[in-house]
């Protein structure tokens, strides 16, 4: 794909940035200068922060019996240590380096695996000696960190001298390495879980407390950027925003524990952060499938907004981040209002331009496809595409493009998308119903054509009214040739749907809850195969109900959602 002139100055940007980068870590790492880093070692951890990620002692079963599951691939080592086995996938290795799997062992509170564990971080030690590879990757490093620091109770415990500061004085390496290398971390979280790292390190490692000051103030300059006013990341993915919490958190219990003051800008985006949290969960206590969200758990989520303390209201709107929220009775409607987040933050963004989901009490009715977990890779091009969410797809091309150029992929890690470039929205959440107007231009340059969408939930959110146009941005249009499109509504798994044969379908919900879809007769109403891709167990067959047609340049869709059964109180 041919690059337009913005990314052909963004690559040359971010190739001038990345050779900036590696030459300050390059002068930083240098004899005359890594002093400045050094400390008196490592001799003490003054405090262990809580460790919030669920944890799962089933874990110490499967290292029992000869396995090591990371990254959704269970390796099979015959004997052998996982350190010395060919790695499945880079996904697997560096969890595997990042140690995160210690929870487990320690979730399981007996005495065997937390001694597997500290002979695993002392071979560990032992066979990385030399500072390359993938367990030297910045991030890898930085999860290393504060996994060693957050299990020290565990590790440390009944250590004779000689293990106790081989484990320390490892320690006190990695920090001085993490100093001299975070710049070379990938735009985003990556540098984020870096700089966490560090201020980590200061606050619990005795005589590490000597940059805490510069580093703080690295971390605020990084949240500042990261974290927008609404408290959306601005990789637009709510899952990449949860997983930043839960390692911002016990930062603040740290600053306590040693009698300092976080700075406010710490508390402020994780106040911020979980406030959006709330905004993008759904009825059934799940975050919204948009950009990059995939599977997960209610339990985590509500481990993290637990920490809310009930006191956010949920705001309607997030438009720095691109999202509405339609609230009325039991039935909550997510809508995606934006636009790709930069070129360089795009590698997990889909094209779901004005998708919804929606949700009525706990249950999910229209899902879209998600995002696929790290073994089911080979279905993220599908997964990304338009008719993988729940909005119009015209001429079978979506509304945002990957960009293929090698250079690019290798600098950002992955395939970046581009458009629509402009969304726009008007919102209006008014004493009856709650209705959102928006459209974008990911299809004018190919087709000349601007998808509008309006969704409108009643009242008591027992219907919702959508009308889905395509026009051109200005005057009239006649095409050449008539261009088919697809409106897609996704059902989740759990869902039954049936047609009546007069251009109904009935949607029936898991507690028998009916819902009847119509549309008008501009499009032809049909009921096809779908996948969902954010099942544990990998895609999910499920179903879809299409609208499809063509347009001549002009058309407007119409069509409902309401329940079967109105009169009757829903709670």
């Amino acid at each position: 794909m041919s690059l337009n002139v913005s990314e052909r100055l963004k690559i040359r940007s971010l190739s001038v940035e990345r050779l900036r980068r590696r030459a300050v870590t390059l002068t930083l790492s240098s004899p005359l200068l890594r002093w400045r880093y050094a400390s008196n070692g490592a001799d003490q951890i003054l405090i262990v922060p809580q460790e919030l990620r669920a944890a799962d002692p089933s874990f110490w079963t499967e290292v029992a019996h000869g396995y090591f599951g990371l990254a959704a691939q269970i390796a099979d080592l015959k004997g052998a240590s996982p350190f010395r086995i060919a790695p499945p996938s880079i996904a697997w290795e560096r969890e595997l380096h990042g140690f995160g799997w210690l929870r487990h062992l320690a979730a399981t509170e007996e005495e065997e695996p937390a001694t597997a564990a500290r002979d695993l971080v002392l071979e560990w030690i032992a066979l990385k000696k030399m500072s390359h590879g993938t367990a030297y990757e910045p991030e890898v490093i930085a999860r290393r960190l504060i996994s060693w620091i957050s299990q020290a109770n565990m590790l440390l415990e009944n250590l004779d001298a000689r293990a106790y500061t081989q484990i320390m004085s490892s320690i006190g390496q990695q920090i001085v390495a993490l100093r001299t290398t975070w710049r070379n971390a990938p735009d985003g979280v990556p540098r984020m879980i870096c700089l966490i790292a560090l201020v980590l390190s200061g606050l619990a490692i005795s005589g590490h407390d000597k940059q805490l000051k510069e580093t703080e103030a690295l971390l605020v300059a990084e949240l500042k950027r990261q974290i927008l006013d609404d408290g959306g990341h601005i990789s637009r993915s709510a899952s990449t925003l949860s997983d930043l919490v839960l390692d911002l958190l016990p930062l603040g219990q740290c600053f306590s524990s040693r009698a300092l003051v976080a700075p406010e800008e710490i508390n402020a985006a994780i106040k911020k952060s979980l406030r959006f949290l709330r905004f993008m969960r759904l009825g059934n206590g799940m975050l919204a499938r948009f950009n990059g969200v995939s599977t997960g758990s209610p339990a985590a989520l509500a481990t993290v907004l637990g920490y809310a303390s009930g006191e956010f209201d949920v705001m309607p709107i997030a438009r720095p981040s691109g999202y509405a929220r339609l609230e009325r009775g039991p039935t909550i409607v997510l809508v995606d209002i934006g636009s790709p987040p930069p070129l360089e933050l795009s590698t997990e963004a889909q094209a779901g331009a004005l998708s919804f989901e929606m949700t009525s009490r706990q249950h999910l009715i229209f899902a879209n496809g998600g995002f696929p977990g790290p073994a089911d890779r080979d279905w993220e091009s599908a997964a990304r595409a338009t008719v993988s969410h729940n909005t119009l797809c015209l001429a079978e091309t979506s509304s945002s493009r990957l960009i293929r150029h090698d250079q690019l992929e290798t600098m950002i890690d992955g395939l970046p998308i581009r458009g629509p470039d402009t969304v726009t929205c008007e919102f209006h959440d008014g004493s009856n119903q709650a209705e959102v107007l928006a459209s974008h231009d990911g299809y004018v340059k190919r087709f000349g054509l601007i998808h509008s969408r309006r969704l409108s939930l009643s009242s008591k959110g027992d219907r919702l009214d959508g009308v889905d146009t395509l026009e051109p941005p200005k005057g009239t249009l006649r095409l050449k040739q008539d261009l088919p499109y697809a409106i897609h509504f996704h059902l989740h798994p759990d869902c039954r749907c049936s047609a009546d044969g007069h251009g109904r379908c009935r949607i029936t919900l898991p507690d028998g809850e009916n819902w009847i879809f119509t549309a008008d007769d501009t499009a032809r109403t049909s009921i096809e195969e779908s996948l969902y891709f954010v099942d544990s167990a990998g895609p999910r067959p499920s179903l879809q109900i299409v609208l499809r047609g063509t347009t001549y340049g002009e058309t407007s869709v119409h069509w409902s959602m309401r329940i079967d059964a109105p009169e009757v109180t829903r709670v």
